[in-house]
């Protein structure tokens, strides 16, 4: 449990993995709670041997098919959608490893990148959408996965490619292998990724993230115009809309609000008094900047609100006389169930209140949402969004949902913390 570098500190921990290959998971969790016993790669000696898999996404049908499963004799050790990969392998009864892998891949519905290792492959694989990311690199000889290309800088690693929609690839010491088991379908992966979830230093699908959130910034600028002396990013992830939306409107940008990197993120703390206090922590206004100012915020994307509102008081506690918040991507009305943490519908601001209802919830002089249609435009697809053709997975804003969502008549349990309560207990 943890983060990364307080669990990869020490040389004894590195010297007792021998091997000359590994997969590894910064877990986010959507399904399943936050417990040990769903810390990933989640592995199983199979009748093939051993098999370890690492999932970044959320299977639409994983409830269902626990209970299946369950019904059917088999145990589970944890609480997360993925272990029902592994056991859907396990009850496979195809010829090798890859072929009760793709069995299991038939049988499971959703967003998901994998990684999984056996003692001779490494393999990865997208869902028939890829809805979520996975690249491939190279490390002189070595292959490696994962989901950002951040990640293949950071280590010296070069990228090779992305790994296609519905593709599997297998990697030994003989190089690497393309398989595509599932009938063509045309790829559309999570918009949101674009918008938050990756680095602005990777690329998706060969775009720079960095600059589709410039380019966010400058289309919410043409969309939105306002009079105002600086526009002011919520940090971090707001700061490259902040500089499209400064270059279009010829308002100066600037740090009015200073973070702390010591404080993780607050939209992925598990309760929201967390959330709260955390914002306090994390962020703190440039006061000398801003007093006196009319300031306009940019933020990449809004949920709850909740921590909108205490951007708003800290400004205006700074002395701005306007404060007034463009936001570079549509209003969030839909729960996601493809990975991202989104609550319940109930629970997000733009599903239950009007525009001016949120203004004035969050406290602000005026508030804009970039369009769908703007969204597609910043990207590339100058008529905007086809409702027949989308080329994106946008759910959160559209309501399309591009896979079948069999669990969807138990949302409520997949979102509240009652779900499998007593599984979660790490009882003796």
């Amino acid at each position: 449990m943890g983060l990364v570098s307080e669990n990869f500190t020490k040389a004894s921990v590195l010297n007792r993995l021998p091997g000359n290959s590994a997969i590894g998971h910064v877990r986010y969790s959507t399904m399943g709670g936050t417990v040990l016993r769903n810390v990933q790669p989640l592995f199983a000696d199979l009748a093939g041997g051993g098999f370890a898999v690492a999932h970044n996404g959320n299977l639409t049908n994983g409830l269902t098919l626990r209970e299946d499963l369950v019904e059917r004799g088999s145990i589970f050790q944890s609480t997360s959608d993925t272990e029902a990969i592994l056991q859907l392998i396990a009850r496979s009864n195809k010829e090798n490893t890859i072929a009760r892998f793709i069995d299991a891949l038939f049988q499971i519905e959703g967003a998901y990148a994998l990684v999984a290792l056996t003692n001779k492959k490494l393999i990865g694989v997208r869902d028939p959408l890829g809805i979520r990311p996975l690249v491939i690199g190279k490390l002189d000889e070595y292959f490696i996965l994962a989901s950002e290309t951040c990640a293949l800088d950071i280590i010296g690693a070069s990228f090779v490619r992305e790994v296609e929609n519905g593709e599997i690839v297998v990697i030994t010491k003989d190089g690497i292998e393309s398989i595509k088991p599932f009938p063509f379908r045309k790829a559309r992966p999570c918009v949101f990724e674009y918008i938050y979830f990756s680095r602005p230093d990777s690329s998706l699908g060969g775009v720079s993230v960095y600059e589709c959130r410039k380019a966010f910034g400058r289309q919410l600028a043409l969309e939105t115009p306002i009079e105002a002396d600086l526009v002011i990013p919520v940090p971090d992830s707001g700061v490259p809309a902040a500089i499209g939306f400064a270059e279009a409107s010829n308002i100066p940008f600037e740090l009015g609000i200073i973070r702390n990197h010591y404080v993780g993120r607050t939209f992925i703390e598990p309760q929201q008094s967390i959330r709260e206090f955390s914002v306090k922590l994390k962020h703190n206004a440039n006061r000398i900047l801003v007093e006196g100012k009319r300031v306009v915020l940019i933020d990449d994307s809004v949920v709850r609100g909740t921590t909108s509102i205490k951007i708003v008081r800290m400004m205006r506690d700074a002395g701005a006389t306007e404060v007034h918040l463009r936001v570079a991507s549509p209003p969030i009305k839909y729960p996601d169930f493809y990975g991202i943490d989104t609550p319940v519908r109930d629970q997000l601001l733009a599903a239950n209140k009007s525009l001016m209802e949120m203004q004035d919830f969050i406290g602000v002089d005026s508030l804009a949402f970039l369009t769908v249609d703007g969204l597609y435009k910043a990207m590339g697809h100058e008529n905007g969004r086809d409702p027949e053709n989308p080329f994106y997975t946008d759910h959160c804003f559209t309501g399309d949902y591009p896979t079948k969502l069999r669990d969807i008549d138990r949302v409520d349990d997949i979102r509240q913390p009652s779900l499998l309560s007593e599984l979660e207990k790490d009882n003796d």
